[in-house]
C-alpha cells in the first residue's frame, strides 16, 4: 500500500519590508500552508534555509525533517537580512535555476518570491503534491510549473546537491564553484 509522504513543514520569517498585499508568504500563512514568524528566535534548528548566497545547491539528498525556511523579504534588502539568520543552526540551500512566474518579477531568472521558493524546494526535494498544493493559491502558480517543467523535472531527478549543479548548466553557464 502506497502512502501518502508526509507534508514538510515550511516556515516564513517575515521580515516586514514586502507589500503586505503583495505578499506571497503572507497569504501562504493565512491558508495555513506556513509557518509565520517575525522572531528571529523561532528559527527551527536544523532546517533547511533557502538562501542564495549558499555554496550548496539544495537536491533531493537533504534532510527535511526540520522543515524549509525562507525569508521573505525585499530583493533589494536581502543581503542585509540574510546575514541575521547566519548565527542560527540551519543548513543553508540554494535554489537552482529558474525562472519566475510571479507578476512582480516574472521571466527573471533567480528572482522567485516565498511561494515559489518553497513550491522549487519541495518539487526539487520530491514533494510534488505539496509543491503544487502551494501554488494552487495564485492565479499564476501553475504557470511558474510549466516555466520551469524540464529545469524542475532535471533538478528533482537529482540524487545530490553535484548532480543539480551539473543539470543546470543545461540552463546557465556557470561555474560548479558557485555552489
Amino acid at each position: 500500500m502506497n502512502e501518502k509522504p508526509k507534508d514538510v513543514r515550511l516556515y516564513l520569517y517575515y521580515a516586514h519590508q514586502c507589500d503586505p498585499k503583495k505578499c506571497s508568504g503572507k497569504k501562504l500563512a493565512k491558508f495555513n500552508l506556513v509557518h509565520l514568524y517575525e522572531n528571529i528566535g523561532e528559527t527551527p534548528h536544523g532546517a533547511i534555509l533557502m538562501d542564495p548566497r549558499a555554496k550548496q545547491a539544495l537536491s533531493r539528498a537533504d534532510n527535511l525533517k526540520k522543515g524549509i525556511v525562507v525569508l521573505d523579504c525585499s530583493w533589494e534588502q536581502a543581503e542585509d537580512v540574510f546575514p541575521i539568520l547566519d548565527k542560527r543552526d540551519l543548513q543553508p540551500r540554494a535554489l537552482p535555476y529558474l525562472l519566475a512566474a510571479n507578476p512582480v518579477n516574472f521571466g527573471r531568472p533567480f528572482r522567485l518570491n516565498s511561494a515559489e521558493a518553497f513550491a522549487a524546494a519541495l518539487y526539487i526535494t520530491g514533494q510534488e503534491e505539496q509543491a503544487r498544493q502551494v501554488l494552487s493559491k495564485f492565479n499564476w502558480g501553475n504557470v511558474f510549473f510549466e516555466l520551469n517543467a524540464e529545469p524542475l523535472a532535471d533538478y528533482a531527478a537529482a540524487k545530490n546537491s553535484m548532480e543539480v549543479v551539473e543539470a543546470q548548466k543545461m540552463y546557465i553557464d556557470i561555474e560548479s564553484d558557485d555552489f
